[in-house]
């Protein structure tokens, strides 16, 4: 039996819907008992945050894990009950997509733009940042092109410096542009639960 794609999966999972504060507020709940639980801009169907959860190794709700979005941002209303206490000093980073491309941001960074390097490790299959000045040095993965499968390409990666800010931008490959839109497709399917209409699953 063939392995279904993420898109497939997506599909397939159980899903609520919400419409608060001008975001449409999505939750997946998998066959394997992972959540995700993410929010669009309405007027946009810009992605705003992204997170996951899994059951513990004994069996309970672990905690949300913020994959897109403010790293302290309540998704759902559930509040969780840690603070990322953050030095106002250190160097935050956190990821911020645009439609077109997936986006990361790191802040505290004061250095001028040609202390940096930014590049990809397709062995590995991550993004390298790295300082000439030796005092920062971040490898991250896009999740995304995991799960689609797809190879890292370092012609799509570029970044900028701006108020102490590092912007690193990937240009989304067409297969997830084309997915994406395909799966707003089927989330403006999906009748919100303060809708009018209590039952918003679909199967």
């Amino acid at each position: 039996m063939a392995v279904p794609s993420w898109l497939e999966r997506l599909q397939a999972a159980s899903k609520t819907a919400l419409v608060q504060d001008g975001k449409r507020k999505v939750h997946y709940l998998f066959e394997d008992g992972k959540e995700m639980a993410e929010e669009y801009d309405v007027k946009t169907g810009q992605l705003v945050s992204r997170k996951w959860r899994e059951k513990n190794t004994l069996g309970g709700t672990g905690k949300w894990q913020v994959e897109v979005g403010e790293p302290t941002s309540p998704l759902l209303g559930a509040l969780e009950s840690e603070l990322i206490k953050e030095s106002s000093s250190n160097p935050v980073f956190m990821r911020k997509d645009t439609l077109s491309s997936f986006q990361w941001r790191i802040r505290n960074l004061p250095y001028p733009k040609e202390v940096y390097s930014v590049s990809v490790e397709k062995e590995q299959r991550c993004c390298v940042i790295q300082t000439t000045n030796k005092k920062y040095y971040k490898k991250f993965s896009i999740p995304d092109l995991d799960r689609y499968q797809l190879p890292l390409d370092a012609a799509a990666l570029s970044f900028t410096h701006a108020n102490n800010t590092l912007i690193i931008t990937y240009q989304k490959p067409k297969e997830i542009l084309a997915a994406e839109e395909q799966l707003q497709k089927e989330l403006k399917k999906i009748k919100a639960a303060n809708s009018g209409d209590g039952d918003c699953k679909t199967q």
